[in-house]
């Protein structure tokens, strides 16, 4: 609360990061001309969770996203995602997004 203007938060701390570290991670043209560090994605998009429901499907799709971009089969097959907490915890079960088309990710990132 009180705390709305998150593009000049991410943009202070972006910038201050990218000055505390030393360039050394390649950059193509484009980045350079642009004066971006290869450090950051580039499309920043903001979203304060609204509620449950809200981080839910945001969860969701943080852990479909390696199913999506076709690193693995299934989400719990990557090895690197907290998928395997929730699992653990009998929150989701094992066999949970074998496909993307299992959990709504509309409206998130790629498009």
């Amino acid at each position: 609360d009180g705390d709305s203007d998150y593009p000049m938060r991410w943009s202070l701390i972006k910038s201050g990061f990218s000055r505390a570290v030393k360039i050394n991670e390649p950059r193509c043209k484009s980045r350079v001309s642009k004066r971006e560090r290869g450090i950051w994605q580039r499309r920043y998009w903001e979203h304060q969770i609204r509620d449950e429901s809200d981080y839910n499907h945001h969860v969701d799709y943080i852990h479909i996203n390696p199913v999506k971009h076709g690193y693995v089969s299934r989400a719990s097959l990557w090895d690197y995602s907290s998928i395997h907490r929730y699992i653990k915890m009998g929150v989701i079960n094992a066999d949970w997004a074998c496909s993307s088309d299992d959990v709504d990710i509309r409206g998130f990132g790629e498009r």
